[in-house]
């Protein structure tokens, strides 16, 4: 087997490269570099070709798509404090919306309600 052959990797795990690699490309790294790339993640999630057989032994490894949002920051750490806490505020009235049951929200309608 020849060097870059890639004849033992399974349909998903071509498929994995290839949709990562379209994600580095689209942030602007060369194509092939987006290709090394794609292939090194498949190798650290699902440790090498795995062409036939089920499970294989080995878990995946699911560090490698989890790093994306330990990258960057740099555009909230530009913004103001007050835009800052402006959004924070906004999400926290977002997940008490959301997370209130919705029996709850039907029945505060027919609750009478404070003037003001």
């Amino acid at each position: 087997m020849p060097k870059g052959d890639k004849s033992s990797y399974s349909g998903r795990q071509k498929r994995m490269a290839e949709h990562i690699e379209e994600g580095h490309e689209q942030r602007g790294v060369p194509e092939e570099e987006a290709e090394r790339r794609a292939w090194a993640t498949v190798n650290k999630e699902t440790h090498g070709g795995q062409l036939s057989g089920s499970g294989r032994g080995k878990p995946e490894d699911q560090s490698p798509a989890h790093k994306g949002g330990k990258r960057g920051g740099a555009a909230r750490a530009n913004r103001s404090a007050a835009a800052k806490s402006a959004s924070a505020k906004k999400t926290a009235a977002t997940r008490r919306r959301n997370t209130t049951p919705k029996r709850v929200r039907q029945a505060s309608r027919y609750l009478p309600q404070a003037p003001g």
